[in-house]
């Protein structure tokens, strides 16, 4: 089997099955799916990452549902099971820390808050203004510059005036320090808490969800994701919407494929040729393509950042990211549509094939135009592959263990950092020692269970204090 080739398909050619597939090459021109629900995008995505990783490729997974990257974990070969990092925020016991705004060179603070203010614009329109606007992303910047900062910072800049205070003080940039020194000091006390309050309303839902909380509320980062594209590794995110809610599953999944995309700018210090081609696939992608993932459909290529992006219908996609997929994307692959749909993409299928045809697809069946050596050919029917068989024993609980101990963190250790970042937890359990809670006849076991209730109490409380003060 050519190993420059990712196979992912049948046709008839003499009138023979002839299995075909994509270069390397053009693939660097991205990889456009787009299907009804049931009718094999999926499959196809699945079977192209397993190919990627048991090739040895570099590769990052992502998707909503979760039962695609359970799949895939299935198949990664014993030799690769340390170049796993799973993400799966539904696993409270181990959260991987993934701190957005960990020491940012200066050159890209602007983009990295660009890319978060394109994040929280994505998941809440019906809030957004241009007042909470300007004002978020004066406190991201900020942040940006503050050690040991992360996102929950975001509410404590107006909650707490000592934090803020210690915060602006660090501030270098001349436009954001004149903003919070001169303009936000001269609020009232009403304006502030009407500018403020859709801020804190949103972000204090977001990092009231101890899953999400515990992920990015960490200080120092366990993932790296420029390491992660250059070392070829194999990057795993199940954020499954049923386990941690569609929000928190948008903006997770947002969050990682900004901080993706400037890992691959980041490899502008590094010839264009020893750029290692790393294979980003996002399924249901409209939920994580903010504005700044146009910039990634344009510029992706020359960074080797190589996308692979399934959907269900076009008018899940904002104009402009439309407008960018069928701009920048090289190949094309069409599962059975809508009518709608079938209107719109019927002008590239022409006049091979119609509106109706594009509508009467049998499952696993496609029409497609395929990059072949860097031109568009010319369309035509296949059948994609059989769903993958597994042959040798699977090594899942084994990937799942590893990446805990290498990323994971315990979710006690976080959350105790996490109060202590708070301020608040030594003057409570000082209160707590003047009195035992727990008479000390009651045995050990009992004992630990009210530590264990009472930390679990005082956490939640913290984080409330944080989101509603």
């Amino acid at each position: 089997m050519d190993n420059n080739i990712v196979f992912f398909g049948l046709t008839s050619f003499r009138n023979a099955r002839k299995k075909f597939g994509i270069k390397i090459d053009d693939r660097r021109r991205h990889f456009y799916v787009i299907g009804k629900t049931g009718m094999g995008k999926s499959n196809l995505m699945e079977q192209m990452a397993i190919q990627d990783i048991q090739a040895g490729r570099g590769v990052a997974y992502i998707d909503p549902h979760g039962e695609g990257a359970e799949k895939i974990l299935d198949f990664v070969p014993a030799d690769r099971i340390n170049d796993v990092i799973y993400i799966n925020p539904s696993d409270i016991d181990y959260p991987i820390a993934f701190n957005v705004v960990e020491k940012v060179d200066f050159r890209y603070r602007h983009l990295v808050a660009s890319g978060l203010m394109g994040v929280f614009k994505k998941v809440w329109p019906d809030v957004w203004s241009a007042r909470m606007e300007y004002i978020l992303n004066n406190s991201i910047l900020a942040l940006l510059e503050y050690p040991d900062a992360t996102l929950l910072g975001v509410n404590r800049m107006f909650a707490d005036i000592e934090y803020r205070k210690r915060v602006v003080d660090k501030i270098t940039d001349p436009i954001v320090k004149s903003f919070w020194v001169t303009e936000y000091a001269r609020y009232t006390q009403r304006y502030e808490i009407e500018a403020t309050a859709a801020i804190q309303n949103k972000v204090g839902q977001f990092i009231s969800n101890p899953l999400v909380r515990n992920i990015i509320g960490q200080t120092k980062s366990t993932i790296n994701m420029r390491e992660i594209m250059d070392d070829q590794k194999i990057l795993i995110m199940n954020l499954s919407k049923g386990k941690i809610g569609e929000d928190n599953s948008k903006l997770l999944g947002a969050l990682l494929i900004t901080k993706l995309q400037l890992a691959a700018m980041s490899r502008v210090d590094i010839p264009e040729e020893d750029r290692k081609d790393f294979y980003l696939y996002v399924d249901e992608f409209q939920n994580f393509a903010t504005e700044s993932f146009t910039n990634i459909l344009s510029e992706a290529r020359k960074y080797r950042l190589n996308l692979i992006l399934g959907h269900q219908y076009i008018t899940q996609m904002e104009e402009t990211v439309r407008d960018a997929v069928f701009g920048n994307v090289g190949t094309l692959v069409v599962f059975r549509v809508g009518a709608e749909d079938a209107e719109f993409l019927e002008k590239e299928f022409t006049p091979e094939f119609t509106a109706t045809d594009l509508c009467n697809l049998p499952k696993y069946n496609i029409y497609l135009k395929l990059m072949i050596d860097g031109i568009a050919g010319h369309p035509f029917s296949a059948e994609t592959l059989p769903p993958p068989v597994l042959i040798d024993a699977s090594n899942k609980d084994k990937i799942i263990r590893a990446s805990q101990e290498k990323y994971g963190v315990k979710s006690e250790i976080v959350q105790e950092k996490i109060s202590r970042w708070a301020s608040f937890l030594d003057d409570t359990l000082h209160v707590q020692a003047v009195k035992p809670l727990v008479p000390p006849q009651q045995d050990t076991k009992k004992e630990t269970e009210s530590s264990a209730a009472t930390q679990t109490t005082l956490y939640d409380a913290i984080c409330s204090m944080l989101i509603k003060k």
